[in-house]
């Protein structure tokens, strides 16, 4: 079930670390790291080098154990863990509790700061806006920017609002007219036709826990892009109801023997609060 867009290594490593290192205070073994992406298609050099990284970006921290490196969870790589466990398994893919209620963010920037604009609406986009004019974007629901605008150092530029529309505005016309919506209905499809016969065997403890890897990684990459808009104003059909139930089913069958395969495979240690 291997695919050519395979998400990239850190990617790999960051749904690994959420399945077997997240709220358990362990670290585990680099060589278990190793032998597991190899399993999943990622060489040695490759492995070691996203570990490295991914230390120097604040997201793992090392213990060493007699001859062994162990690496551990530091507080940030644990609050972007928290927010995909959050995305996954409470969020989801389809916005059926919509109160109505939306959020405007207005920006002026100097003309000479293309960086700073760049930046911002690429935050702004991940984070769920889309363009409703040039310098007004849209969300739907509550969504505080504070922290993303503050740390782009962008508040004395910024504006938000909570809004709702007039009883006479097409919603449904506004949003296919503010966000790109067949390449992601176009992306849930894929992941459908991709994993939905994964749903209908069970393969052993090695395989299951490589696909399950790739699976949360590739789902979670996928309702990253969502803007989650509400249900109700979307086109008739919408997938991403399917490929949720798709993700979900393939999850529980696969779950029981990745368990196994990463018991056996994976040695983990105890964090020492000295070093954590």
């Amino acid at each position: 079930m291997m695919r050519e867009d395979s998400p990239r290594p850190q990617s790999l490593m960051l749904t690994f670390l959420g399945d077997q290192v997240l709220g358990r205070d362990v670290c585990v073994y680099s060589g278990s790291v190793i032998d597991v992406f190899a399993r999943a298609g990622i060489g040695e050099q490759a492995t070691r080098s996203t570990l490295t990284r991914m230390v120097g970006r604040g997201l793992l921290r090392r213990q060493r154990e007699g001859r062994r490196m162990y690496f551990g969870l530091t507080g940030r790589s644990e609050a972007v863990l928290r927010d995909g466990e959050r995305r996954i398994w409470h969020t989801g893919a389809v916005n059926r509790q919509w109160d109505g209620t939306w959020t405007l963010l207005g920006f002026s920037l100097p003309e000479s700061w293309q960086r700073q604009r760049h930046d911002l609406r690429s935050q702004l986009a991940w984070s769920g806006f889309g363009p409703l004019f040039n310098g007004l974007w849209i969300a739907p629901g509550e969504v505080d920017v504070s922290q993303l605008v503050a740390e782009l150092g962008l508040s004395a530029h910024v504006k938000v609002f909570r809004a709702h529309a007039d009883a006479g505005m097409d919603i449904g016309a506004m949003i296919e007219e503010t966000w790109e919506l067949s390449d992601l209905s176009a992306s849930y499809e894929a992941f459908v036709r991709h994993w939905q016969p994964c749903g209908v065997r069970t393969p052993d403890g090695d395989e299951a826990l490589v696909l399950r890897l790739r699976m949360q990684t590739e789902w979670l990459g996928l309702i990253r892009r969502d803007p989650r808009l509400p249900v109700e104003h979307l086109p008739d059909g919408w997938p991403a109801e399917q490929a949720e139930e798709t993700f979900r089913t393939v999850y529980d069958r696969l779950t029981p023997p990745a368990l196994d395969a990463a018991r056996r495979l994976l040695d983990l240690v105890p964090v020492r609060e000295a070093e954590a």
